[in-house]
């Protein structure tokens, strides 16, 4: 198999993407924070002096994704039609991280679901570095990825 990014002269590019159709592209990524479970606890309490951290974190994600083309040198821009991003604590020191992405394009939107995953972990340590500067970012990973001619992906459980 080729690298796609890499052009007859091992050179950088980005792929040529103008004769693929428009298709619904979607992806699912993932990543977790393990903190001390008092970082949990204050976080889910929402008495953290910064701030709403799980809000914060949201908006980061979400800007992350729609912004994933000014940070990854590669990537298409794409006009995303939808973004989510979603957390679950898995008591007693785990927070984990679920972001959506989707678009009707003719590239997919991996890198914009694992942007968010990523900047929304990265901002839950940004804000409780404070109290907690041992926590740990884990298993950023694709989940599943949907569209394309490379049709669907869906990686097994990485959550635990």
């Amino acid at each position: 198999m080729e690298l796609t990014h890499i052009n007859k002269h091992g050179e950088a590019a980005m792929v040529d993407i103008s004769q693929k159709p428009a298709t619904l592209r979607t992806a699912e990524a993932y990543a977790a924070v393990k903190m001390k479970a008092s970082t949990l606890a204050t976080i889910l309490s929402g008495d953290l002096p910064k701030g709403d951290v799980l809000a914060c974190a949201r908006i980061a994600g979400i800007m992350a994704a729609k912004r994933t083309s000014e940070l990854i040198p590669l990537c298409h821009p794409i006009a995303l039609t939808h973004i989510s991003v979603d957390f679950e604590p898995k008591e007693p020191d785990i927070l984990e991280i679920t972001t959506r992405a989707a678009c009707q394009y003719s590239t997919g939107v991996e890198m914009e679901a694992l942007c968010a995953a990523s900047l929304a972990a990265l901002t839950i340590y940004d804000m409780c570095k404070a109290i907690d500067r041992g926590m740990e970012i884990l298993n950023v990973s694709l989940l599943k990825k949907t569209g394309g001619q490379s049709g669907a992906y869906e990686k097994g459980n990485l959550k635990e």
